[in-house]
């Protein structure tokens, strides 16, 4: 399925306490395509996925879906915070999407343990939650968000929060994964390598007002992994966005010193 933005912006607040956190912006994502979205601190990034998850309407412009639909949801959202319920084991879990769609238990059984052995749990598909590290508990999000076949599959920073090795199993992990189902991703990060990694494109947006800056093709063969992070390509494409969205960054230093100082 594909996705067209056009002229989103977001308003918080009324009257004089009104403040804009996202203006005019306007992007098209195509059928299977993994688009990332890079930013500073408090530019919207959060805000513009929610808009196109339909979890918070625009003050102005729209979303527009078109092409292919799946017998699944039209999009699935995956936050930072991995959001397992903690009163169900691990398969629960990551069939509860099923279950909503009224999946009898066995089918939903069967498919949920597929993406629990994509994702390395299978062998705790009836541990509890509690039992398990916050990156495996991650891996439980990731496998319930595809297990539902959603069209659009929404990624807000999933693996902010994780220590540096868990990251980069589960971005090699997901890869695997979006490889062989070729699902339309929009992925927030505020990690230029991370973002080098994972996407066919960037999204750089300004500070807030969040827009858009910039759209970089990343341009870099796939398959890739992490040991591609010291050849000469990854190198330039990191500098070259950094480049993009430094100013961006100081920008948003400045404003945090001026509403600290005020």
């Amino acid at each position: 399925m594909k996705l067209e933005c056009r002229h989103l912006t977001k308003n918080f607040g009324e009257g004089e306490k009104e403040t804009r956190i996202i203006s005019d912006v306007s992007f098209e994502i195509k059928e299977g395509e993994f688009l990332c979205i890079l930013g500073p601190s408090g530019c919207g990034k959060t805000t513009l996925l929610r808009i196109i998850a339909g979890l918070m309407e625009p003050t102005f412009g729209e979303v527009i879906f078109s092409g292919n639909k799946n017998s699944g949801p039209i999009n699935s959202m995956v936050f930072q915070e991995h959001g397992v319920f903690p009163w169900m084991n691990v398969i629960d879990n990551v069939a509860f999407g099923l279950e909503m769609q009224g999946v009898p238990r066995k089918e939903r059984y069967t498919q949920s343990l597929d993406f629990l052995k994509r994702v390395g749990l299978s062998k705790y598909a009836f541990r509890n939650p509690h039992e398990l590290s916050v990156g495996m508990r991650q891996r439980i999000a990731i496998a319930r968000a595809f297990v539902t076949n959603p069209a659009i599959l929404l990624m807000d920073e999933p693996f902010g929060s994780l220590d540096a090795q868990t990251r980069l199993i589960l971005q090699e992990e997901l890869l695997k994964i979006w490889s062989e189902h070729k699902k339309t991703v929009i992925f927030v990060t505020h990690d230029i390598d991370e973002a080098i990694l994972l996407g066919d494109r960037l999204l750089v947006m300004t500070s807030v007002p969040g827009r858009i800056k910039e759209i970089i093709a990343i341009g870099i063969d796939r398959p890739r992994d992490s040991r591609m992070e010291s050849t000469p390509e990854f190198i330039n494409m990191r500098l070259r966005i950094w480049n993009s969205i430094r100013s961006e960054v100081e920008k948003a230093m400045q404003e945090d010193t001026g509403d600290a100082e005020n």
